[in-house]
Order: structure tokens, then C-alpha cells, then sequence
């Protein structure tokens, strides 16, 4: 055989296995329609709400929790942007028309939940369209509902929950599940969350898989220590559809994780301050979260779940410096509760987006020339103290005074309840106190929020798209196109 016979030779056999491999992957027409196709990822998509959690609150939540130079679990989360957050009326928005964004993907005006762009909260005498009780007046033709997330989440088969530290039927959890005129018309908004009940909501179809909060009183008639004037036990209702109901933290514990139904409200109104806090009658918003995602993760077909730390916003309006960084503490330990278990459930978070931000800005400041402080502790003011001289020498320590001689805090406020008519000497034994107010510049009976831009991470499934300076409404297409919604 010649050189060139054995070349080609060689050139049929390389040729003949490679069709061979190619005819054994393939496999027959028959082999084909047999195999099933590759199942479908799960996807998971946990949205955290901080609300009123600004930078300057999320910089002296750090200070406090770890100091100057530490770390706490939201700063680790490797995709971050700044967020506009100016509501379709408003140089400032209030927390309906922000999450509304982040739910919708429209700016709508301040104080309407999930409602069209020129959908109006107030009727043309200035009057709020809801009635002392709590009840919506909102008139016909007054703009239209818009889908939600977790609606449309809903609707294509995802389980949903909704976890909180305010009222169920308060802004930021109403805007998932609920489109009314005005916030305020609470027990309006608790009907629309009632499979098959007057009122009910008909997008969320079998309605909210998990639900975890305060409010009780817009779910009980007023004969039962409730509001509702229509006589309507809306718990009892929800226990008829089919939820299981909870209202302690045992109770909650104890809740088998192979549970369809939940709703857990632990208070009349709001639960209380982490600072306050009495954990065998409220749990903590980590164990509700961490309940909610042990509820959730098993179902077939991934899930949406938004959490609140809603009373960092409530302690700010107060000026109580200490119940705002306890409460974001608390908020951040329930993110890093949802890290770690959603770690071991979808590891690298490959098919999982957890997005935290806030809704809105605060007015509060860092004041003056301080020192380093380190991480608040109980015998250490730390960041709820005074501004002291940073600079050598006997100075160095003393604490900074103001132009008639009085020390003051490195923790104030824009406006709030707290204006002295005449400065006087603290101590930081009562700045560190639990129930001492920040002083504020312009008296106000409950402090406003501010309208600088928020921070937004983001970790694991397509958190990638989100960096610079955004605006809220972008953030829902953001999540879509990571689910690969239509």
C-alpha cells in the first residue's frame, strides 16, 4: 500500500467514527419524541424592602452595628445602583407610589397603591378619598388598577408571599397585592387579599400563598377589637379558603413546611420595635422570612417574596435614632437569614435574584467633625453619642460644642418633634437611652421623609443589569427580564 492509500485510509476510519458519534448522539427520530424535554429551573425572585432605609440611615446602621470600618450583610451584596425615587407628583414620594414602582413599573402620585399614572388620593375639595374608619371613597373613573409582580408572578404560576413588620394593609405590602386610590383605606385593602370574599382581588387567583404580619384590626369587626364596620371577620374567611392561621411565634415555628395556605398577623396595628420586641409573642423578621422561604421553596415552580422592614420608616418619622438602626439591624439579619438558606437551596444562586433596597430617604444627618466611634455597644454610645474632637492633643476626645456651648449629637435631624426653644448640656447616658429623640432643626410634629436617592444591591440571577443611577420604575422590568417574563 502506498504512502498516499495509507493517508487516505486513515482520512474513511477518522471520517466513519465521527458519524458514528454524531449518529449516537443523536439517536433515532423515535429516541427523540421518547425522551422527555430537560426540566425548567426553578426561578426565585426575593425582594427586600427597607423602607425609609437612605444612605445616611444605612451608613450609621453600619456605624452602629459594626463600626467605621465593618461590615454589615447588605454591604456585601456585589451589584449595587443608586435609585431616583420622585413620584409622578412629588419631589418627595411617600412609601405607596415608590414600592408601587419597584411592583409596577409606573410612577403613580403619593399615597395611591398600584393604581394608573393620573389616579388621584385626594377629591377636588382637598378631602382624602377614605372615610374615618378606614374604608375607601374612591370615585369611579378615578384611574385604573396596573398588574403588580406577584400578580403576574401569580398568574404564571409562581407561589408568592409577603412578609412585614407593619401592617399587612400598609403601603408597601398593599402595593403587591392591592390597587386602591388612596392608602389609607385599609380595610378596603385587607377585603381585596380574601379569596371569594367581597372585594377580593381576582389577579391573585387562589390568593397569596404566604402572609406574615401586623394589622389584625382591619381583619376584625369592631365588636371583636377590630375596625371593619361591615361586621366581616375577614380571618375567619381566610380560614374558610383554606389558610392556616397563626398569631404567635411558636405558633408560627411550628408550621409544617409542606403548609399551602399561611397568614400569621401577630398584632392589632403594627408588630413592634426589635427594640421592644417580646419574642415568644412576635417573631423577629428573620424567622419570618426564614419560615416564608421554608413555605415557599418546595413548590414546583419557584417563587416571589417580598419583606419589609417596615418600622425603620416609623422610627425615623420619630426621630428615635436607636428603634431606626436596631429595626435596619434586624432587616439586615433577615437578609442574611434568606442568603444563606436560598445558598443551600439554589447554590450560586443560579436561578435565584435577591434584591434589597429602599423606598424612600429620610432627613437624617451625620453630624459635625466626630471622632471614629466604633460599633454601639451597652456601655458605648458609639454613633448615638456626641461629636468629639478627632485631633491630638489635650482636645483630643472632649466633646465639640455649639456657638453657646453646649455639646450635641452626631445623629440629627432635618425637621421633627424634637426643638428645644433653648439648647442645653447632654450626656450620651441619654442619647443612648432607648426612648431619647434626635433633636431636629425645624419642629415638626412627626419628621417628613427625605428626597435623595436610595441604594439598590443585588445578588445571583441577572443582578448584573443592575448598576449606576436608575430610576424605581426600572427596577420591575429589571426583574422580569431576569424571570424572562412577558
Amino acid at each position: 500500500m502506498t504512502m498516499r492509500q495509507e493517508v487516505l485510509m486513515k482520512m474513511l476510519k477518522m471520517a466513519g467514527l465521527a458519524l458514528a458519534v454524531t449518529l449516537a448522539g443523536c439517536g433515532s427520530d423515535s429516541d427523540n419524541h421518547d425522551a422527555p424535554p430537560p426540566a425548567a429551573a426553578k426561578k426565585n425572585v426575593l425582594f427586600f424592602l427597607g423602607d425609609g432605609m437612605g444612605i445616611t440611615t444605612l451608613t450609621a446602621m453600619r456605624i452602629f452595628e459594626a463600626g467605621e470600618a465593618g461590615s454589615i450583610t447588605i454591604d456585601t451584596l456585589p451589584e449595587t445602583a443608586f435609585v431616583r425615587t420622585y413620584s409622578a407628583d412629588g419631589q418627595v414620594t411617600d412609601s405607596a407610589p415608590s414600592m408601587a414602582a419597584y411592583m409596577t413599573g409606573v410612577k403613580m402620585k403619593n399615597e395611591v397603591i398600584s393604581m394608573s399614572t393620573g389616579t388621584n388620593a385626594y377629591a377636588p375639595d382637598g378631602s382624602q378619598y377614605v372615610d374615618a374608619d378606614g374604608n375607601s371613597t374612591c370615585e369611579e373613573g378615578n384611574g385604573a388598577s396596573v398588574e403588580t409582580l406577584l400578580e403576574l408572578m401569580k398568574g404564571q404560576g409562581f407561589a408568592t408571599g409577603v412578609v412585614t413588620t407593619t401592617r399587612v394593609t400598609h403601603a408597601t405590602p398593599a402595593t403587591t397585592y392591592a390597587h386602591i386610590c388612596n392608602r389609607n383605606g385599609e380595610n378596603t385593602i385587607a377585603a381585596q387579599m380574601v379569596p371569594g370574599g367581597d372585594g377580593f382581588n381576582a389577579a391573585l387567583g387562589d390568593g397569596v400563598d404566604v402572609m406574615l404580619g401586623g394589622g389584625r384590626r382591619h381583619f376584625l369587626p369592631a365588636d371583636q377589637s377590630g375596625r371593619r364596620t361591615d361586621g366581616r371577620n375577614l380571618i375567619e374567611e381566610m380560614q374558610t379558603a383554606g389558610y392556616q392561621y397563626v398569631d404567635n411565634t411558636d405558633a408560627l415555628m411550628g408550621v409544617a413546611d409542606d403548609t399551602e395556605k399561611l397568614l400569621g398577623i401577630f398584632t392589632s396595628s403594627d408588630m413592634s420595635y426589635e427594640l421592644d420586641r417580646i419574642p415568644t409573642q412576635e417573631p423577629s423578621l428573620a424567622e419570618m422570612t426564614g419560615k416564608a422561604i421554608d413555605l415557599l421553596s418546595p413548590r414546583d415552580n419557584g417563587f416571589f417574596l417580598m419583606v419589609e422592614g417596615g418600622r425603620i420608616d416609623h422610627a425615623l418619622h420619630a426621630t428615635s435614632a436607636k428603634r431606626a438602626l436596631t429595626d435596619g439591624i434586624a432587616f439586615d439579619n433577615a437578609v442574611k437569614t434568606a442568603l444563606e438558606k436560598m445558598e443551600a437551596i439554589d447554590p450560586g444562586l443560579e436561578n435565584t435574584l435577591i434584591v434589597v433596597t429602599a423606598d424612600h430617604d429620610h432627613t437624617l444627618v451625620i453630624n459635625g467633625y466626630a471622632e471614629r466611634t466604633g460599633k454601639t455597644t451597652e456601655d458605648h454610645a458609639g454613633v448615638l453619642g456626641m461629636v468629639r474632637n478627632y485631633a491630638n492633643g489635650p482636645n483630643k476626645g472632649v466633646p465639640r460644642t455649639d456657638v453657646d456651648g453646649n455639646p450635641y449629637t452626631i445623629l440629627g435631624f432635618g425637621n421633627g418633634p424634637n426643638r428645644p426653644a433653648t439648647r442645653v448640656a447632654l450626656t450620651e447616658t441619654e442619647t443612648a437611652a432607648d426612648d431619647y429623640l434626635q433633636e431636629a432643626v425645624i419642629q415638626l410634629s412627626s419628621e417628613t421623609h427625605g428626597g435623595g436617592d436610595v441604594f439598590l444591591g443585588a445578588v445571583g440571577m441577572g443582578a448584573d443589569v443592575f448598576h449606576g443611577v436608575i430610576d424605581n420604575t426600572e427596577v420591575f422590568g429589571k426583574i422580569k427580564a431576569a424571570l424572562d417574563l412577558d
